[in-house]
C-alpha cells in the first residue's frame, strides 16, 4: 500500500466516524424535539382551562371590588353625616353646656366656702379685727 492509499483509508475512516457521530447527534436531537413537541401540546391543552378559571376568578374579584366600592362610599357618607352632626351639636349645645358647667362649678365652690365659713366662724374674724384696728 502506498502512502496515498493509507491516507485515503484514514480519511475514509474519519469520514465514517464523523457520519456516525452526526447520526447519533441527529437521533438525539430528533428525540429532544419530539419530547418538546409533546410537552408544548400538553401545556397548550392545559392552558385553556387555566385561562377560563382565571377569567372566572377575575370576574368574581371585580364583583367583590364593586361591592367594596359601594361599602366605602356608604362609609364615606356616614362619616360626613357624623361630622356634620358633631359640628351641629358643638355649635348648638357646646357653648351653653360649657357655660352651665362653669356656673355649676362656681356655685359648688361658693356653697363649699359658705359651709366652711359657717363651720369655722372665728377664722375670718381675726382678720377683720386686725384690719379694723389699723
Amino acid at each position: 500500500m502506498s502512502p496515498g492509499q493509507i491516507a485515503a483509508l484514514v480519511a475514509a475512516g474519519a469520514f465514517v466516524l464523523l457520519v456516525i457521530v452526526l447520526a447519533i447527534v441527529a437521533v438525539k436531537a430528533a428525540r429532544f424535539f419530539d419530547e418538546a413537541t409533546v410537552a408544548m401540546r400538553k401545556a397548550h391543552e392545559n392552558t385553556d382551562p387555566l385561562f377560563v378559571e382565571a377569567n372566572t376568578t377575575l370576574t368574581h374579584v371585580n364583583t367583590q371590588l364593586e361591592r367594596v366600592d359601594g361599602i366605602t362610599a356608604n362609609a364615606r357618607a356616614v362619616t360626613g353625616n357624623v361630622s356634620a352632626l358633631t359640628s351641629l351639636f358643638t355649635a348648638t349645645l357646646g357653648g351653653p353646656l360649657v357655660k352651665a358647667a362653669a356656673l355649676s362649678y362656681g356655685v359648688s365652690k361658693a356653697v363649699k366656702a359658705r359651709r366652711k365659713a359657717v363651720e369655722q366662724p372665728n377664722k375670718h374674724a381675726k382678720r377683720r379685727l386686725k384690719r379694723g384696728a389699723k
